[in-house]
């Protein structure tokens, strides 16, 4: 869900999301002056990154990783739910609609907190909270302790994967490292099914929960790698301690421009249909790789132990479409190149859809990953061009409160109506999400040119 977080970022070849993602509400966290005083970036840029800064680098890169490997692992994982639960599929729709809140808590509270904490206890802060949902979950609680542990995940990962977005924007060559993060997020959504099946299928019982030990380790990792590389931004210190008091005097002046610029937001062309084009291929992929596993089994009769690990080749799909996609993308041009993954998609979607053979499936949905992956990236690189600078990170946010609204909204609606028509209505739905995001990106304004 992720894959892909909200930040204000750069025009750059390669991105997240996904699931999410990536991607994110109303989460700019600081400005440039904010995170170099806090020691986010070097007052003078080196040539080179110097060690401290790559040790950060490799931080971030790893919780987007940690967050990849949960969202790719819940499709996998939902016929373990299903039967260990004794739940429809309709009831799937919880744990989605509990990760959205999570995503919309954060997006409520982000310009709050950042008053309050500085830059890096904000990061551990949020990998904190991401390792408490992962404890809460090994030891078979509630239906409804864990489809709450999801909301707390989702809020942990917002903080965290948000502000690691807006740290790594302001490095040197940030397009390429904002690729690198993004990969990694791919790279554990692709990681993450692999070893959740593998962990479910390596005994009898509820053993897929043991799946949430090991990110639970993971998370442990995560949390400590950022009290390792970000110790100078946690706040320790006189003057991270004064930014903190200085954002606390002007916090009345900060919410009034928050609020101009949220009109003049609403404003913009291309809003719209921009947040359209993230709502519906987002909702889309989360769709897919949420219910494929659940399909094989009941449509095309596979084997669980089998086809779980169907979800890991959507994921390789993304993650090398994100890693060789983007020079070609950007040189042939940006509008059409994705118009023709849109429509490269909807046909691998209709072979998956029509065609009644599991190789056949997994193939199609795997080709169809690679052509995915391009796309969250892309339409940051035209958003960072269509809007100007200083609302950017404002109109990003809400783009991405919607993003997250399609990759929680159509989850959840597909597993509603599954419980009363089946799980094939997981096809339509997607082929429809697939054709709205080629029509909304084809009506999204050309990129006028601005001296900026």
């Amino acid at each position: 869900m992720s894959t892909t977080v909200t930040e204000e970022i750069l025009p750059l070849p390669i991105s997240s999301e996904g699931p999410q993602k990536a991607q994110d509400i109303e989460l700019s966290s600081c400005n440039d002056q904010q995170i170099e005083r806090l020691g986010a970036v070097p007052a003078e840029e080196p040539n080179q990154i110097d060690r401290n800064t790559l040790f950060k680098l490799l931080s971030c890169g790893f919780c987007f990783f940690f967050a990849g490997t949960n969202d790719g692992a819940i499709g996998p994982l939902v016929p373990y739910m299903l039967r260990t639960y004794h739940i429809s599929t309709g009831s799937i729709a919880i744990i989605y609609a509990s990760t959205f809140s999570g995503w919309l808590l954060a997006g409520l509270t982000n310009s709050h907190l950042r008053n309050y904490l500085p830059f890096g206890m904000i990061l551990l802060f949020g990998s904190f909270v991401q390792l408490l949902a992962h404890v809460l979950r090994p030891w078979t609680p509630p239906f409804g302790l864990f489809a709450a542990s999801f909301c707390l995940n989702a809020l942990g990962m917002a903080y965290q994967d948000s502000h690691a977005n807006t740290y790594v924007s302001s490095v040197k060559d940030a397009h390429r490292w904002l690729g690198f993060i993004h990969a990694m997020y791919a790279l554990g959504c692709l990681v993450g099914p692999f070893v959740a099946t593998a962990v479910a299928t390596s005994g009898k019982g509820e053993r897929w929960l043991f799946f949430y030990a090991v990110e639970a380790g993971l998370g442990v990792a995560n949390l400590v790698g950022v009290v390792v590389t970000f110790w100078d931004t946690l706040g320790f210190n006189s003057t991270a301690q004064e930014e903190g008091r200085e954002g606390e005097r002007g916090e009345i002046g900060k919410n009034k421009e928050a609020v101009r610029e949220i009109k003049e937001t609403f404003k913009l062309p291309g809003l719209w249909m921009l947040s359209l084009f993230y709502f519906s291929f987002l909702g889309a992929g989360i769709t897919a790789g949420g219910w494929i596993v659940e399909y094989l089994v009941t449509i095309r009769n596979g084997e669980l132990s089998k086809v779980g690990y169907v979800p890991s080749g959507l994921w390789g799909g993304v993650f090398l479409g994100r890693l060789l996609l983007a020079e070609p993308t950007y040189r042939f041009g940006e509008r059409r190149m994705l118009l023709l993954y849109c429509v490269l998609m909807l046909g691998l979607q209709l072979v998956f859809w029509l065609v009644p053979n599991i190789v056949a499936n997994a193939t199609a949905i795997s080709v169809l990953g690679f052509f995915y992956g391009p796309l969250f990236a892309t339409g940051i690189s035209v958003a960072s061009k269509l809007f100007p600078k200083r609302v950017q990170a404002t109109a990003l946010g809400f783009i991405f409160v919607l993003a997250q609204s399609g990759g929680a909204f159509f989850p959840a609606l597909t597993g509603v109506i599954a419980s009363r028509a089946g799980v094939q209505v997981m096809q339509p739905i997607v082929v429809a999400l697939i054709v709205t995001a080629g029509v909304s990106w084809a009506l999204v304004p050309k990129v006028p040119r601005r001296d900026e």
